[in-house]
């Protein structure tokens, strides 16, 4: 049976943490920077966990990932 492939655009925008995780960019950064507040531009920063059901549809597109 051949080797499944994993989606490209899926590689490169999640990682998996230790604990089998998938770690993602925040969004809502990229415009429109000026109508959101300090807080809300300050709590983007950085990458966040995704919930369980977005997680789910991550891991089929990377099937090689520790699950």
């Amino acid at each position: 049976m051949p080797k499944m492939k994993t989606k490209s655009s899926a590689k490169k925008r999640f990682k998996v943490t230790a604990s089998g995780k998938i770690k993602a960019g925040q969004a809502g950064k990229r415009h429109g920077m000026i109508k959101r507040t300090n807080k809300q531009i300050r709590n983007q920063r950085g990458t966040m966990v995704l919930a369980a059901g977005d997680e789910r549809l991550v891991k089929i597109h990377m099937p090689y990932i520790a699950k």
